[in-house]
């Protein structure tokens, strides 16, 4: 009987339709029980075409069909899901999954979780909300306008999280404001005086995205602000105190448009992206920078300022987006501070080179292609051996800077899905990556003591990761979110090549191994231990942040990549 875990068993091209929202739902939520619960827990087997999956404390048994199967674990699925009842199989809806998640973790945890279930409904809404806004699109983006049409293209979100489209806000503000549906809109305006501006930059002319977007009266400086997150703060009574002694000036909208990209609350105007504030809870957290982060942002910038130039030059086509320079409203109220603060960021033109394409990976990646960056149409037409050259460029691209960053330098990047841009050729050969968002890279405290000592300790503290936690992050972020993901849409287009794409991601951890002087970590990894995947339903569960989340163990498919290869080296005849 197949293992979860045994390679693919489609011989052909599996064709990906777009999904509807039940369904993305339902097969989320059993990604999250067969990575986290089931799984561990040996309760899951592959047989006749199809997962079936047990709940142990409820005495459930559950199955759904199969597209391809994962030589990580992390299948295909097809179709609805069924509950084995009374002998026969019986359907069950996303919300009846939902509920008996609901049951088997509060039976787990001893712990109840009332946010859950409406959570659940929360981000199904949002799908079906995402769905509506593609029906109604009358015409595809602009060919100019591929990087935006890829940051606006992720109706499912992330498929290993249980509530990935899950948000609160009203429906009105999210149609005026969600990526999903193509928003465009000007920033709101304030003009503050001098002296109630906090603002810090780690160059020169840092803040000119800020100030060149509207004149303000002498002794004030513009403070752009998220028509959303404004709406929700006008009535603050220290900012009406302020209005009204004309401490800040409400200019009202102005300024060009700015489309939302995939976080929802970082805007870009095709120059610059500005990361604002935004109460509104997006999946597990509410969305606003805090105190800590806005100073951060521009400190990190300073202190890998030699560290991104360096892996520049020793990896050409590797690029980190600075984001060197904050500013916010100081009126004494931490609530309005973090409320209004704004982070510069680089634009891709600041980094990305002349005649290439910029690429959002996560919407490379997706599942279903809602976009036309989807590799099924990057690629559209290529055969195996394209592919497997497309995938062996994409590694040497992402991989090598990445593990250089930790081992070289003691930093901790975040190279998952939707903070890495791709650029392409006009072919869609990948020639150069760009890491983005300075809100997860970390330091490691034992490399960057004096760096850090003399920052405030708040600052500093949650700007490190311990050399074990950020390795996991590290091999998290790169292999399981990334990598992972990424081969699992090439599988999709050629399902007989996964194992040859495996055997690439242990070529360059091999040839980066060696290059480190095969530290203890790298060499475990090449060898097949273990994965850190993030469990973001246990996260969930537990109503614990982001930040906190914990690790499950998987199956690492680099183990069989190396069994392969053995196999190969002794097989009959061989003289060895």
């Amino acid at each position: 009987m197949p293992s979860p875990s045994s390679p693919s068993t489609v011989a052909t091209a599996v064709t990906t339709a777009v999904a509807s929202a039940d369904e993305v739902a339902a097969h989320t939520l059993l990604n999250c029980l067969l990575r986290e619960v089931s799984g561990p827990e040996h309760q899951t087997v592959v047989t006749d075409g199809r997962l079936r999956l047990r709940l142990p404390r409820c005495g459930v048994l559950l199955r759904v069909g199969l597209r391809r199967t994962s030589l990580i674990g992390a299948h295909r699925f097809t179709g609805p899901v069924s509950e084995r009842r009374d002998g026969t199989w019986t359907e069950v809806t996303w919300r009846d999954l939902a509920e008996l998640i609901h049951r088997e973790l509060h039976l787990r945890t001893g712990v109840r979780n009332d946010e859950f279930l409406d959570q659940v409904a929360s981000s199904h809404a949002g799908m079906t909300a995402a769905l509506e806004e593609r029906e109604k699109a009358t015409a595809p983006a602009p060919a100019d306008d591929a990087y935006l049409a890829s940051e606006q293209s992720l109706f499912f979100g992330h498929r290993f999280h249980p509530t990935p489209k899950a948000r609160t806000g009203s429906a009105d503000s999210w149609s005026l404001f969600a990526p999903e549906a193509g928003a465009r809109f000007p920033l709101h305006h304030l003009a503050v005086r001098e002296e109630f501006v906090r603002e810090e930059s780690a160059s020169p002319g840092a803040l000119a995205a800020l100030d060149r977007q509207r004149p303000v009266p002498d002794g004030y400086r513009l403070l752009p602000a998220h028509p959303w997150q404004y709406a929700m703060l006008r009535d603050h009574r220290a900012l009406r105190a302020a209005l009204g002694r004309g401490d800040v000036l409400d200019l009202g909208p102005g300024g060009q448009d700015f489309a939302p990209t995939a976080s929802v609350r970082t805007l870009y105007d095709g120059r610059d992206f500005l990361k604002f504030s935004l109460n509104v809870r997006i999946t597990n957290c509410l969305r606003k920078n805090a105190d800590y982060e806005l100073s951060g942002a521009v400190a990190l910038t300073r202190l890998l300022e030699p560290v991104a130039a360096d892996l520049a030059v020793r990896f050409p086509g590797s690029e980190l987006l600075r984001e060197p320079g904050y500013r916010t409203l100081d009126l004494g109220h931490r609530e309005l501070a973090e409320g209004f603060g704004v982070i510069v960021r680089e634009g891709l033109t600041a980094r990305l080179r002349p005649g290439l394409t910029g690429l959002l990976a996560a919407a490379v990646a997706d599942e279903y292609p809602t976009g036309g960056a989807q590799v099924s149409r990057l690629l559209a037409g290529a055969g195996p051996d394209h592919a497997l050259a497309w995938w062996e460029a994409y590694l040497g691209l992402l991989v090598p800077p990445v593990l250089a960053a930790y081992f070289d330098h003691g930093v901790v990047l975040e190279p998952h899905l939707q903070n890495v841009v791709i650029g392409v050729d006009a072919s869609g050969t990948p020639r150069q990556v760009l890491f983005r968002d300075l809100e997860g890279t970390k330091l490691l405290p034992d490399h960057h003591a004096a760096a850090l000592a003399a920052l405030p300790v708040a600052v500093a503290r949650p700007m490190t990761y311990e050399r074990e936690r950020g390795w996991d992050r590290v091999v998290y972020c790169l292999l399981v979110n990334h990598v992972a993901e990424m081969v699992a849409a090439l599988a999709d287009r050629h399902p007989r090549l996964e194992p040859a794409l495996w055997s690439a991601v242990r070529q360059v951890l091999c040839e980066r191994s060696a290059a480190h002087d095969d530290p203890p970590p790298l060499r475990a990894l090449v060898a097949g231990v273990p994965l850190p995947a993030k469990a973001n339903l246990l996260t969930r569960w537990a109503r614990k942040a982001d930040r906190e989340a914990g690790y499950v163990r998987i199956a690492s498919p680099l183990a069989s990549a190396l069994l392969s290869e053995a196999a190969h080296v002794i097989s009959p005849g061989s003289s060895r």
